[in-house]
């Protein structure tokens, strides 16, 4: 169900951000509670602003209102991906070398679950990354299907 209702959207949304030049992050249609959100990311070169956002709102929400793929009540939010957005696919690594980054993985590698620096490398399935670790300066090679989590990192 989750799933049509996530294709039917995303191809109500489409036209709308092919003509403001947008680019769609992702799609979700969750339940927090009692409530169901249909949340739409997007992006582009750049970033989105309030504008961007606020547009596709009300033109989703007009294309939506006339489509009604969606039969239960529920609250439509459009935003960014965010300054740490997640890294979903194998592509996303490949564009955001040198970048920092936060990793969660199944199981222990190197004595640790998580491990936060930079993106050095993203070949044969492998994610190489540069961290600190006490004084020095360490690097770690993690395979893709080890990694439960990863996510652009905001140093401060």
């Amino acid at each position: 169900m989750s799933k049509q209702i996530i294709e039917s959207v995303t191809a109500l949304l489409e036209p709308i951000l092919e003509e403001q030049e947008l680019t769609l992050f992702d799609i979700e249609y969750v339940k927090e509670g009692q409530d169901m959100f249909l949340r739409v990311y997007i992006d582009k070169d750049g970033g989105v602003d309030l504008v961007d956002c606020s547009f596709v709102s009300e033109r989703l929400s007009e294309k939506l209102d006339e489509a009604d793929p969606i039969k239960a009540a529920y609250m439509l939010e459009v935003s960014s991906p965010g300054a740490e957005r997640p890294l979903k696919t194998k592509e996303d690594f490949k564009n955001h070398l040198n970048e920092n980054i936060y990793v969660s993985l199944y199981l222990h590698i190197d004595g640790a679950k998580e491990y936060e620096g930079t993106l050095l490398s993203f070949e044969d399935d492998i994610v190489t990354i540069e961290y600190k670790f006490k004084h020095t300066t360490k690097q770690v090679e993690l395979p893709y299907d080890k990694i439960a989590k990863a996510r652009l990192a905001v140093m401060l």
